[in-house]
């Protein structure tokens, strides 16, 4: 599964509305940036309190994406 499929299948089963989240792919030599978009409503489900939620979204993308040789950031925008 690629790390950009990984994003968006936790998204998915976060949120209320799956229909409306869209995961962005930009990728250089060094780094890959994904944008996680969800529905306004739905910021608070995936960000989770304190960024709980957030970050172990981020833990788990990182570990995925560990055989790459590649830093990732996950950005969640609305």
């Amino acid at each position: 599964m690629k790390v950009k499929d990984l994003v968006e299948f936790i998204a998915k089963a976060l949120v209320d509305h799956p229909d409306e989240v869209r995961v962005e792919k930009f990728e250089d030599e060094r780094a890959i940036t994904l944008e996680l978009h969800v529905a306004a409503d739905d910021m608070g489900k995936v960000i989770g309190k304190q960024g709980r939620i957030a970050k172990a979204i981020r833990t788990v993308v990182k570990a995925a994406a560990a055989p790459e040789k590649k830093r990732v950031f996950v950005e969640i925008v609305e």
